[in-house]
């Protein structure tokens, strides 16, 4: 049923996208894609800086000896996002993928599940902050349309907020736990072995939330350096298309896009949903409606240069020929420690 409605809210944002291109004045869109050439594929390749920022807030939440390497993470960041932007998955398929990753790679399942879930509750808490900035700045900068506008988002976050709230609190409750517990009880104890399991989830969660260091890194330099350099390419793009922009503008329509991309979370991509949040902010901050959908249509070409690579990379983690080789591998290896091992024990018993 969900896969059904993802597909028809893909097409339904794809015809969106299609009437608003048409709305508008198609050729002057396609004149200025054309004028911007090769720039809108460096604002595409500028995307690595803020995976890169990803990669490496996600990794100072997991600890022990397994910890994945920066380049491991960087490719994690990849196929998530890859997943999750070109895929019906409902903004979550990239974490079941990004867990069977961590899992494969030796990290323990508690602290893969763990790391995600804190990983997604911090980045909702970073957004919530930069779409306040952004909201600010349209108040800061306003004539009527922009101020009903910003009205609007500001509104939104006010609703948004106490939800945001409950849902970093009841991390500290043992949901999981709870939750399988209560199944297990009405399963006539079936699930008593998940019980554990999610208890060292919840244990997991909570170990996270009590590295300050760590927690404060990932909300006050990594996020803010990732929503930077995200804005990097939103200038770099407008920069190409002929329009100047300060690095602030920058930052302001990435946050607000990113936000309203968050709340259309069932829309596969965005479709529709960002081209009308790019003319709406954009209109708001005095760009034209053909710029704005060829801003989007720049998005587009990130998402194609960046996101298609990332689906062929994860399909051949997955396939089974490869997994089959790191299985014997690991066998192979295993059995060369082993036989090293009564080496060493035969020397030592001489």
């Amino acid at each position: 049923m969900m896969k059904h409605l993802g597909r028809f809210a893909a097409l339904a944002g794809l015809l969106a996208s299609l009437w608003l291109v048409w709305q508008d004045n198609p050729g002057a869109v396609l004149d200025a894609l054309r004028a911007a050439g090769a720039g809108l594929l460096l604002a595409a390749l500028a995307h690595v800086l803020p995976m890169l920022a990803n990669a490496c807030d996600w990794r100072s939440l997991i600890r022990g000896a397994n910890r994945p390497s920066v380049l491991r993470m960087l490719h994690l960041v990849w196929v998530r996002e890859s997943v999750n932007c070109m895929l019906p998955v409902a903004r979550i398929g990239g974490e079941v993928v990004s867990f069977r990753m961590l899992k494969r790679w030796g990290v323990r399942p508690s602290t893969a599940v763990g790391s995600i879930i804190v990983d997604m509750q911090l980045t909702v808490i970073s957004q919530l902050l930069f779409t306040m900035v952004g909201i600010g700045f349209l108040f800061a900068h306003a004539h009527s349309g922009t101020l009903r506008l910003a009205g609007q988002l500001a509104w939104g976050v006010v609703v948004l907020t106490p939800l945001l709230v409950l849902f970093a609190l009841v991390q500290h409750a043992s949901p999981f736990e709870r939750m399988t517990r209560a199944l297990n009880h009405i399963t006539s104890g079936k699930l008593a072995a998940l019980v554990g399991q999610s208890a060292q989830i919840d244990q997991s969660i909570k170990l996270i939330w009590r590295r300050r260091g760590p927690i404060l890194r990932y909300l006050f330099f990594w996020q803010p350096l990732q929503c930077f350099l995200t804005s990097l390419e939103i200038w770099i793009a407008l920069y190409f298309l002929g329009v100047h922009v300060t690095l602030v503008e920058a930052v302001v329509i990435e946050s607000l896009i990113q936000a309203i991309s968050s709340a259309a979370f069932f829309v596969p991509g965005g479709l529709g949903v960002q081209e009308g949040g790019f003319i709406l902010i954009g209109g708001a901050l005095g760009i034209d409606p053909a710029t704005c959908l060829a801003l989007a249509g720049a998005r587009r070409i990130r998402d194609l240069v960046m996101f298609v690579p990332g689906l062929v990379a994860w399909q051949f983690a997955e396939s089974p020929n490869r997994l089959h080789k790191r299985g014997k591998h690991d066998e192979r290896a295993g059995r060369v420690a082993l036989a090293e091992g009564s080496v060493v024990g035969d020397t030592g018993q001489r």
